[in-house]
């Protein structure tokens, strides 16, 4: 891939700080529900702002990823087994938080028969019935690209799923176990398995790409129709992660933004603090 070069010194745009007195109430229902979320698990930067807005992406299937992605926090070693009370503490969760949208995901489970598919669909229809007016968005992993465990997710009838790309098949080599090819299969399998349903992909900026690549990358999320789309900066999460090559511009976000939505995105986020469920709210909602 050529030579990677470390970047330290963060712009000025990418100065948020994160409070953890601001945590204390989150942390405490957390607790309580014996839950984890990507949030804490893969040092987001939104953490506070998401926290304190009594926000959160719920990490369900254990904390502990099969695949050795180098740019992401989540643990890897050996997973844990199932918890099938795990929906039921989600749902409890999310009607205590009163929360008109929530996010779920999970590490990639690729020892399990399903990938996880089956808890996935207990956890939309848990939700379901306790917070019936909730919409609920998946962010799914790529379940080796099995049809049947997509379908098991599609037919528990959340409102969005998403899968991300992550970043450009130049770069998959930092996605170990992953594939460009499969993960735009996933998409497309989705939509044909669902045509109504609206799925959703991210892509993380300062790996090395260029903008021919991201546009390239947005092309082809449209292609097998993909409706939602958010853009943002990569930060590494430590120094024995794969560093940052660049630190994009809010102004090239913007462009990016626009081209995309040119495009035919129905909704597009781009920006240096953009995650795959940051304002995941504001998704399909008119005016936004």
């Amino acid at each position: 891939m050529g030579k990677t070069m470390k970047i330290t010194r963060k712009p000025e745009w990418l100065q948020k700080k994160i409070n953890p007195a601001a945590h204390a109430e989150m942390e405490r229902l957390l607790g309580d529900h014996r839950l984890h979320t990507v949030c804490r698990e893969a040092m987001c930067p939104n953490i506070s702002e998401c926290f304190r807005s009594r926000q959160a992406t719920f990490l369900i299937l254990g904390n502990i990823c099969t695949r050795l992605c180098s740019f992401c926090n989540v643990t890897k070693k050996a997973p844990l087994p199932v918890d099938p009370d795990e929906p039921g503490r989600v749902a409890a969760a999310v009607k205590r938080l009163n929360l008109s949208h929530v996010v779920v995901t999970s590490p990639t489970r690729d020892d399990l028969p399903d990938g996880g598919a089956a808890l996935y669909a207990a956890t939309v229809a848990a939700i379901r019935t306790t917070s019936p007016r909730t919409r609920i968005e998946l962010l799914i992993p790529d379940f080796m690209g099995e049809r049947g465990n997509l379908g098991t997710v599609a037919a528990a009838q959340p409102d969005i799923i998403g899968h991300n790309l992550e970043t450009v098949p130049r770069l998959y080599n930092i996605r170990a176990g992953a594939d460009y090819l499969r993960s735009l299969a996933v998409l497309n399998m989705l939509h044909e398995i669902a045509p109504a349903l609206k799925t959703k992909s991210g892509v993380m900026l300062g790996l090395g790409e260029t903008e021919e690549e991201v546009l390239s990358v947005c092309a082809d999320l449209r292609r097998v129709g993909c409706a939602y789309l958010s853009l943002g900066q990569y930060l590494a999460p430590s120094r024995n992660h794969y560093p940052v090559q660049e630190f994009i511009e809010p102004a090239r976000f913007e462009k990016y933004r626009k081209k995309a939505s040119a495009m035919g995105f129905e909704h597009v986020e781009s920006g240096p603090y953009v995650r795959s469920s940051y304002h995941a709210e504001q998704y399909g909602i008119p005016g936004t």
